[in-house]
């Protein structure tokens, strides 16, 4: 038996490291112990004045003892330091693997996973017709007529970050139709495509695929028609941009899909009503959409005073939403009466409060594509006061938007046009000799009316009495409406005498357009580049100049959105119209002569 507490030490040699340390610890006398430093097993140091002060008669036992335990611990140390190599290197090949399927699981679906994950609103303002020449004439008319610093920007101006390419597939000059289709399917397709491909088979949108991918909410805000071009190419699949009867089927969710869109506000009513109401009606058959809707769950609105009365959170729960405030395209913002129809911003800011709260509790936010319609359409009639007061009415739109922007940092905002319309120019050359430079933004700020509002209300005139209508034009069109006291009398008799509706409207553009010296080269579109601004969430990546198919992809890789599988379920819906489609007229829309533009005057 061991005779002392070191002995005792040395017949549990054998004993694991840790319970010999433990051992040890509780002897009375400490003779051995064993460190564990830097994760390695040492030998311990046995005391010197315990090892070297012992009685001789002991010596032999301690130092047989003494080289037994060093073996020990060397070997012991030795077999750790191996083990514990081991382990290193299998730690080391594991976080290697580890980190090389990782990279291969986000390279191929962890970025679209996590951007799944992520609560992201993506709201798509769509200046129709409007052109880098446009923002700078009303950049110019602003600072002039508020005597502005000269280096005043605009709401845009702050969030330009490139310009975007427009050619459609058919021509370097697009129409909005291929416009909008290359921003929703992110493809190019021929001028009157509604979200169809070349080969006119449907291809899914980005509002589709928000919708059945990420639960997210969406919305369609216009001052067109809701069934125009620009929303429809989100949210229905035709051949042609005139079978609007049928793009209003898909809207209120007649077909695969389902109802995908939760909110629009716009005009276009009358695609909606059916043909026995005559004065509000637009379609070729009877079916009555409006009431359709209202029996698949969508709470409708047509007045100013239902808008008004929409509270965010309580039609956040009322969802699907459609509202169309007039029977056709809404009116140009210079001829708007605000006790009838809402502003452009108006219609973004209440579309966002309740898409805001429809989406408070929820990881997917949504998906809203706001268009200035007119902007385009008063382009189209070369009517400089209608264009700059409808781009004025779009800058406040966009600061509604840049506000909410702030507010949610996880939202996105883009400004792209989807083409430029008229060819215009802050110049015009009125005589043989070499023009003065005198771009004149004041002759716009007493225009009171659109063109297209003169130009019907000279139409249905009463009376073919000359005199009268000279008087008339005179004092009311020219002086009154276009704020132009020096009108000559060739152009006073030349308006009266006119029956012909395009060729009233040119002298009447002529008039103010020569005043101003702003020049325009066509009543149709033009291939030029057209600004891009973005705001908030990832906004650099839009930086330079894109294709417009750019706009889309960047929406799809926000949202980590999959186009190819909504167009697999979409590929056997209907693409044409039934009935006749009503055809529009040479200045790419429907003549807005026509009765169902007025419903308040006949």
């Amino acid at each position: 038996m061991p005779s002392s507490n070191y002995e005792k030490a040395m017949s549990q040699a054998k004993l694991p490291y840790t319970a010999v340390a433990r051992t040890s610890q509780e002897m009375s006398s400490q003779h051995v112990r064993f460190a564990h430093e830097q994760h390695l097993s040492e030998a311990a140091d046995i005391e010197e004045s315990e090892l070297f002060d012992m009685p001789a008669r002991r010596t032999d036992t301690m130092e047989g003892a003494d080289n037994d335990a060093l073996y020990y611990a060397v070997s012991l140390g030795a077999r750790r330091r191996t083990r514990k190599g081991r382990v290193f290197w299998v730690t080391v090949l594991s976080l290697v693997i580890v980190s090389v399927v990782g990279m291969v699981w986000l390279y191929f679906d962890g970025i679209s996973w996590m951007q799944r994950s992520k609560k992201r609103n993506v709201i798509l303002m769509i200046s129709d017709g409007f052109g880098p020449a446009s923002e700078t004439m009303a950049r110019n008319y602003v600072q002039q007529i508020n005597d502005l610093p000269i280096d005043f920007k605009s709401p845009l101006d702050e969030i330009l970050v490139g310009s975007s390419r427009t050619r459609s597939k058919s021509s370097l000059v697009t129409d909005s139709a291929a416009g909008a289709t290359a921003f929703s399917c992110l493809i190019k397709t021929y001028n009157g495509a509604i979200a169809v491909a070349e080969d006119k088979l449907p291809c899914g949108t980005v509002l589709e695929a928000a919708k059945l991918q990420r639960g997210m909410y969406t919305g369609l805000v216009a001052t067109s028609r809701i069934t125009h071009a620009t929303p429809a190419s989100f949210s229905s699949h035709v051949t042609h941009r005139d079978m609007e009867d049928l793009i209003a089927e898909y809207q209120i969710g007649n077909y695969s899909l389902g109802p995908v869109v939760d909110l629009m506000f716009g005009g276009g009513k009358c695609h909606f009503m059916p043909n026995t109401h005559a004065n509000v009606s637009c379609r070729m058959d009877a079916r009555d959409l409006w009431s359709e809707a209202q029996a698949s769950g969508f709470h409708t609105l047509s007045t100013r005073k239902q808008f008004d009365a929409l509270d965010a959170h309580g039609a956040a729960k009322s969802l699907p939403i459609l509202g169309a405030f007039a029977p056709s395209h809404m009116e140009y913002e210079i001829d708007r009466d605000a006790a009838t129809q809402p502003s452009l911003a108006e219609m973004s800011a209440k579309a966002l409060g309740i898409l805001d709260a429809a989406t408070k509790k929820k990881n997917a936010g949504f998906f809203l594509m706001i268009e200035g319609s007119r902007i385009d359409m008063a382009a189209h009639t070369n009517d400089p006061a209608a264009h700059l007061r409808d781009i004025i009415a779009y800058w406040d739109a966009i600061t509604v938007v840049r506000k909410f922007v702030d507010e949610h940092p996880d939202t996105v905002l883009i400004s792209v046009s989807d083409h430029e319309t008229g060819g215009f120019s802050t110049a015009k050359q009125l005589t043989p000799e070499y023009p003065e430079y005198l771009w004149n933004p004041r002759a716009l700020e007493h225009v009171r009316h659109s063109i297209e509002y003169i130009s019907y209300k000279l139409l249905a005139q009463p009376t073919n009495d000359l005199e009268v209508r000279y008087k008339y034009v005179r004092d009311t069109v020219f002086a009154d409406w276009l704020g132009i006291k020096d009108a000559k009398h060739a152009e006073v008799i030349a308006v009266a005498n006119e029956a012909e509706s395009i060729k009233l409207r040119q002298l009447l553009s002529d008039a103010i357009s020569n005043r101003a010296q702003i020049g325009w080269a066509t009543h149709g579109h033009s291939a030029v580049d057209v600004n891009l601004y973005a705001y908030g969430k990832d906004a650099h990546l839009l930086r330079g100049n894109k294709e417009n198919t750019d706009i889309g992809q960047f929406i799809v890789d926000q949202l980590g959105l999959d186009l190819g599988k909504v167009s697999g379920k979409i590929k056997a819906d209907r693409v044409v119209q039934g009935t006749r489609a009503i055809k529009e007229t040479w200045l790419g829309r429907r003549d807005l002569d026509a009765l169902e533009h007025h419903p308040s005057t006949h």
